[in-house]
C-alpha cells in the first residue's frame, strides 16, 4: 500500500479542517475582523481571515463580507491609522480602495475626517479617487481644508476640483470657518470662487467675518470678494460682531457701503453702537449719514442707538408681520432662499413663533436641505408638541433624508392629532410604501 506524502496530508488538512470552531465575536460586539483591523493587529487579522475562509482560498471575499453599516476593514484600519493593515488589505488582498459605507464615505474620506494624513497619503498613492465625495457632497478637499495645508496641495496636484459643493459650502468655506488663512490662500491661488453663494450659508466673506478671521477676510477682499453682496451686507455683519474693528476697516477700504441698512432698517453704525463698540462707531462715523439723528456726534449716535433699541421693542410685532408678508411673496415666486432668509430675520424678534419655524422648514425642503428642514421641524415640534403641522414637517424632512421608518412615526403622530386630514393620510401611505420598498431592497441585497 502506497504511503501518502506528509505534505499532501498537511495540505488536505488545511483544505478541509475537521470540525472547525466558530470565530468568537469581539469583546465590543463588533465583527472580529473589523475589531482586529481597528486595533491594527495584523497577525490576528490574518489568522481570522484564514479561519473564516476555511481553506477555500477566497481571503478577499471573506474580508469584503465583513461590514458594519457599510464600513469595511479598510475603513476601520484607515480611520485608526493602522498602516500595516491597510497595506495588507490593499496590496496583499486587493480590496477596493474606494469602497463606500452607507453614507458614501471611502476609506480616504474616513482617514481625512480623523486627521490621519499619512494613511490618506498612502491611499492616494495606491489608487484612491482624490475627488470622490460622500452622499452629502463632502469631498476629500473639504476635510483637508479644515486641517492640513500639505494635503490640500497634494489633492489639488492630483487635479481635483477646487470648488466641490456640499451642504456646508466649498473647501473655501471650510478654511474660512476654521480661520486657516494659509489653506485659503492656496485655494484662492488655484482659482477658488470667492463669491460663491450657498443657500443658508451665503458667501465665504460672510463666513470669514463671523468666524472671525481678519486674515481670511483680507485674503478674500484681495481676491475680489464682493464687499456689498450677501443675505446681509458684509459691513452689517461686521458691525454686529464685537472686536471686528479690523474687519470694518478692511471692508470700508475695499469699498463697502456704510449706508446700506439691515432688513430692519438699522445702519452699520447703529449696530456698532448697540453692540457697545465705540471704536466701531468712530470708524464708521466719518463715512455715514443718518438724517434722523439730531446730535450727529459719536456720543449722540450711541445715545440714539439706545433709544432706538428701546423703541424697537414696541414695534417688533409690526416687523415680524412685515417679514412674514415678504416671505409669502417670495414663496409665490418660488424664491425659497429669500423666504428662508426673511423668516430667519423675523425670528430675531420672536424666537418662540412656531409658524416661522414651520415655514422655514418648508423652505429648506424645497431647497433640498433635509438636515436644516428636520432641525427646524424638531424645534417647531418641541415648541408646539400638539400641533399636527409640526409632526407633518418632521415627516417630510425625514422622507427627504430617506429615513422612512422615522417618517412613518412622525406622520402617524400627525394623523392622531388631525385624523381627518387627507394630506397627512396621503403622506403616511407614501412613507409606508417607501419603507416596504426599502426593506425589500435591503433583504434582496
Amino acid at each position: 500500500m502506497a504511503r501518502r506524502h506528509p505534505a499532501a496530508t498537511s495540505a488536505k488538512r488545511r483544505a478541509a479542517p475537521p470540525n472547525p470552531s466558530p470565530t468568537p465575536p469581539a469583546a465590543d460586539g463588533s465583527h472580529p475582523l473589523l475589531h482586529a483591523a481597528r486595533r491594527g493587529d495584523l497577525r490576528l487579522f490574518k489568522r481570522l481571515v484564514r479561519d473564516l475562509d476555511k481553506g477555500r482560498g477566497r481571503h478577499r471575499e471573506v474580508v469584503d463580507a465583513a461590514k458594519e453599516e457599510g464600513l469595511g476593514a479598510l475603513h476601520f484600519a484607515a480611520g485608526k491609522g493602522r498602516l500595516r493593515v491597510c497595506r495588507y488589505l490593499v496590496e496583499g488582498l486587493g480590496v477596493d480602495v474606494d469602497a463606500v459605507d452607507d453614507a458614501g464615505r471611502t476609506p480616504l474620506l474616513v482617514a481625512l475626517l480623523r486627521g490621519i494624513m499619512d494613511t490618506a497619503s498612502y491611499l492616494l498613492d495606491h489608487g484612491a479617487d482624490p475627488g470622490k465625495a460622500d452622499d452629502e457632497g463632502f469631498a476629500p478637499l473639504h476635510h483637508a481644508a479644515t486641517a492640513d495645508r500639505k494635503m490640500v496641495e497634494l489633492l489639488l496636484a492630483k487635479g481635483v476640483s477646487v470648488d466641490p459643493v456640499c451642504v456646508d459650502g466649498t473647501p473655501l468655506y471650510a478654511a474660512a470657518i476654521e480661520g486657516h488663512d494659509e489653506i485659503m490662500q492656496i485655494l484662492l491661488e488655484n482659482n477658488a470662487d470667492c463669491n460663491k453663494k450657498i443657500p443658508g450659508i451665503d458667501t465665504p466673506l460672510l463666513v470669514a467675518i463671523t468666524a472671525p478671521s481678519v486674515k481670511c477676510v483680507k485674503l478674500l477682499v484681495e481676491a475680489g470678494a464682493d464687499v456689498n453682496d450677501g443675505i446681509l451686507a458684509p459691513l452689517v455683519v461686521a458691525a454686529e460682531m464685537k472686536g471686528s474693528t479690523a474687519c470694518l476697516k478692511l471692508l470700508l477700504e475695499a469699498g463697502a457701503d456704510p449706508n446700506v441698512p439691515d432688513p430692519s432698517g438699522r445702519f452699520p453704525i447703529e449696530l456698532a453702537a448697540q453692540r457697545g463698540t465705540r471704536e466701531g462707531v468712530e470708524i464708521l462715523f466719518p463715512v455715514t449719514c443718518i438724517p434722523t439723528v439730531h446730535d450727529w456726534s459719536v456720543d449722540g449716535i450711541i445715545q440714539h442707538a439706545r433709544v432706538s433699541r428701546k423703541q424697537g421693542a414696541h414695534s417688533n410685532v409690526r416687523t415680524i408681520e412685515q417679514f412674514k408678508l415678504l416671505g409669502v411673496e417670495s414663496l409665490k415666486r418660488n424664491d425659497y432662499f429669500t423666504a428662508a432668509t426673511l423668516y430667519s430675520a423675523a425670528m430675531e424678534y420672536d424666537r418662540h413663533d412656531a409658524t416661522l419655524l414651520s415655514d422655514r422648514s418648508f423652505c429648506w425642503l424645497c431647497l433640498g436641505d433635509g438636515h436644516e428642514a428636520l432641525q427646524d421641524a424638531l424645534a417647531c415640534r418641541e415648541m408646539r408638541p400638539g400641533w399636527p403641522n409640526a409632526c407633518y414637517r418632521q415627516g417630510e424632512a425625514l422622507m427627504l433624508l430617506k429615513d422612512y421608518g422615522g417618517a412613518c412615526d412622525a406622520f402617524l403622530d400627525a394623523a392622531k392629532l388631525d385624523p381627518g386630514s387627507p394630506e397627512i393620510e396621503s403622506a403616511l401611505w407614501k412613507a409606508m410604501n417607501s419603507l416596504k420598498t426599502s426593506c425589500g431592497a435591503t433583504q434582496a441585497v
